[in-house]
């Protein structure tokens, strides 16, 4: 799958942009708050039907306009995706302030945007990634889920239903806090459902970190020379206990404590540098080159599991590392394992030294919102 060109209009600070793409490697080079990672969130838009930065819609309209649009034409060959336009596909997303977004796929639009996700696979690897060190359990739980339901659609709808009835007994919980009676058939109706969807959710995510922990160390072997010992890992509740068991054994603490402390909600992943929490012992330098080699792992995941590469997206990913682990990066990602990339970076003598603009790899200048080819 690739991203043939993207006409973008009124899209944050991008008033008009009408680009033509390489099919390997497309560099945006500028100055920070420029664009280039707006350029990015417009393809990050076009895959997952929303910003990978906001939840609300009309943040992405271009201050002082109502109407903003992307659209996106890929080159998808002769798959299932698109097999009467000899493999074009035109993805775009219209936004209204005050109206709900609309999303089409060849001219014609979704009935659930939930039907989309999984038909442009695409792994962004940005400074927000972070997060999946620095915060709580939540961030990688998400991280696990974006790449599973790419793959997994059922997987998704698993999720949607677990959570809802996970709201559901909190509420029941909270309703015992506040009025001091229960309706304790309600919390086996509950159960039982939430149950059936955490045994497949529970059982998705194993395999997929299964698969995942070979790519990652690879990759991460190779962008640090072998020099460093990692790990990654799956922590679930559900690997010691019957889950149903678990609910009604902990049902009295949790109408102490208003909200439910078992099930798949708890999921971690354990990430380690030697013997040790990599938040703890592990530099700048160490902590990027462990995410980004979970992010190229992903990547190679989802081809290894899907007929089409994903689209990758790189973020100003050369900040804190050296110049050898830099050129490593571009080594790696050049190669067959990997689809169409587009990389982001301040300084063009950073990636000209690397890359060479030819059919397969173009360099973009970005400025103010203007995105111009390098020739």
């Amino acid at each position: 799958m690739t991203l043939q060109s993207l006409n973008i209009l009124n899209y944050r600070n991008i008033r008009e942009a009408s680009l033509d793409f390489a099919p390997k490697l497309n560099c945006l080079v500028g100055l920070n708050g420029q664009g280039k990672t707006n350029v990015l969130d417009a393809i990050y838009l076009l895959s997952f039907t929303k910003s990978a930065y906001t939840t609300q819609d009309s943040l992405n309209i271009t201050h002082g306009e109502e109407m903003a649009m992307v659209q996106g034409i890929y080159n998808d060959g002769m798959s299932e995706a698109a097999p009467l336009n000899d493999g074009m596909m035109t993805i775009s997303c219209g936004l209204r302030r005050g109206v709900k977004k609309q999303f089409r796929r060849d001219r014609k639009d979704y009935k659930r945007l939930i039907e989309h996700i999984g038909l442009i696979p695409l792994v962004m690897v940005s400074p927000a990634d972070h997060q999946l060190i620095d915060e709580g359990s939540d961030d990688r739980r998400r991280f696990m889920d974006s790449v599973i339901a790419q793959l997994d659609r059922p997987y998704l709808e698993a999720l949607t239903a677990y959570n809802t009835l996970l709201k559901q007994r909190n509420a029941l919980l909270k309703q015992y806090q506040d009025a001091g009676t229960i309706a304790w058939d309600l919390f086996d109706v509950i159960e039982d459902q939430m149950v059936v969807h955490a045994q497949y959710i529970f059982a998705a995510r194993q395999q997929f970190i299964d698969q995942l922990i070979p790519h990652f160390e690879h990759v991460y072997r190779h962008l640090s020379g072998g020099a460093e010992q990692t790990s990654l890992s799956y922590v679930s509740q559900l690997h010691d206990r019957d889950l149903k068991q678990a609910f009604i054994r902990t049902r009295q603490r949790d109408l102490i404590l208003g909200w439910t402390s078992q099930g798949i909600h708890k999921d971690e992943l354990e990430m380690k540098l030697g013997d040790y929490p990599l938040k703890r012992v592990a530099s700048q330098g160490q902590q990027k080159t462990y995410l980004l080699a979970m992010k190229l792992a992903q990547a190679i995941y989802l081809s290894a599991n899907d007929k089409d590469q994903p689209i990758l997206l790189l973020d100003d990913i050369f900040d804190k590392l050296d110049s050898e682990r830099v050129e490593r990066i571009v080594e790696l990602v050049q190669g067959p394992e990997f689809g169409q990339i587009f990389i982001t970076d301040t300084d063009r003598q950073h990636l000209s030294s690397i890359v060479r603009p030819d059919e397969s790899a173009k360099i973009f200048h970005v400025a103010d919102g203007q995105i111009t080819p390098y020739q």
